[in-house]
């Protein structure tokens, strides 16, 4: 079996990238990355198009084959590394060693990935809006098979092969899972001829393509694992900025006008910025007009909760939305209550005179 594994990170590196900014990244010049549409596509469905650089191959081999380079970059904040190394083997067995990749110098993929994004992330310093805190990147491996041993149809060579399939993207040993969990890790399934297939687990993917092109479903992949990755991250940063704002009520909450003004301007920007971010995350994937790609889309989706995610996201932002409520009407309850007081006064001081400067 001959082919390619395919390693994707997603690193969340702002909050915005004005991509139209871009002059060159690592000393290249960008350009729009597009993907063949092989099979039938509306020439009016717009589909989004990151910019993308090509680098150098690494200076070490991986298994002493080369390993290439692909950086792309969105302007919802995430630079993505692709590398991709080929690969010859007897069985699907043979392919578990390419789980944890290292390099022949003895450097993970990961390092690597990491070091090549704090490059592009220099290169990049005056597009960044508002540059994110380093986190760890959503990694996802796809094994790309572009010929089975001469076998001609994916669904018969699937079919002979459920339990070893299973077991590379689960990184089982052999014979060890249940038919229940080979079943569930090849649920989500999708196949357009007899010579493609692609099956989505939570963290690798296999891909067969006898015509030797996938870059459209790795594409379409990628989006679903930035997705992901975006979603994350505006998790974890709405439950720490809900705490401090908590914790900032809780402090003072015995303070008169204005003393809720920072915190409640604090909320209002960040709730606007969540709420652009999720909105263009989620529109990255609007328009899919070849629909077998759409349904690639749809169980990379499922596979990776991507709806559950952005449930959690959403379901923060009301909790932000009751919290911007509840500190605006104290603040305007107060405003009310130093009115009436004021009223008061002026209504005392004016009795005052005209009991004691009365003509």
């Amino acid at each position: 079996m001959k082919g390619e594994v395919v390693y994707l990170y997603a690193f969340d590196v702002a909050n915005e990238i004005a991509t139209d900014k871009v002059q060159d990244i690592l000393a290249s010049k960008p350009f729009p990355f597009e993907i063949q549409t092989p099979r039938t596509f509306p020439k009016d469905v717009p589909l989004y198009r990151p910019l993308a650089i090509q680098p150098p191959a690494l200076t070490s081999p991986l298994g002493g084959r080369p390993v290439r380079l692909l950086v792309r970059v969105y302007d919802v904040g995430v630079v993505s590394i692709t590398m991709r190394v080929d690969c010859e083997v007897a069985s699907l067995a043979d392919l578990h060693a390419r789980h944890r990749a290292v390099l022949d110098n003895g450097v993970s993929l990961d390092r690597v990935a990491r070091d090549v994004c704090a490059e592009v992330c220099k290169s990049l310093a005056d597009v960044l809006v508002d540059t994110s805190a380093a986190s760890e990147p959503e990694a996802y491996t796809v094994f790309c098979l572009t010929d089975l041993d001469g076998q001609q149809e994916t669904s018969a060579w699937l079919a002979a092969n459920r339990p070893a399939v299973a077991e590379l993207l689960t990184e089982a040993r052999p014979g060890t899972l249940s038919e229940m969990q080979v079943a569930d890790s090849l649920r989500i399934a999708r196949s357009y001829n007899r010579t493609d297939l692609i099956v989505i687990d939570w963290d690798a993917a296999l891909a067969v393509d006898l015509s030797g092109y996938m870059d459209d479903v790795l594409y379409v992949i990628e989006l679903a694992n930035l997705q992901l990755e975006e979603y994350r991250v505006m998790d974890r940063r709405l439950d720490r900025h809900l705490d401090r704002a908590y914790e900032d009520l809780k402090q003072r909450r015995f303070g008169w006008l204005g003393t809720y003004s920072r915190t409640l301007s604090t909320l209002r920007l960040f709730r606007v910025d969540v709420t652009k971010l999720n909105d263009e995350v989620t529109h990255i994937s609007k328009f899919f007009g070849d629909w077998y790609l759409a349904r690639v889309y749809l169980g990379a989706f499922e596979r990776f909760y991507l709806n559950q995610w952005r449930q959690s996201v959403e379901n923060r932002l009301g909790q932000l939305d009751e919290l911007y409520s509840v500190v605006n009407g104290d603040i305007n309850n107060r405003r009310m209550v130093l009115l009436e007081v004021i009223v008061v006064v002026f209504f005392a001081i004016d009795l005052l005179l005209l009991m004691f400067f009365k003509r």
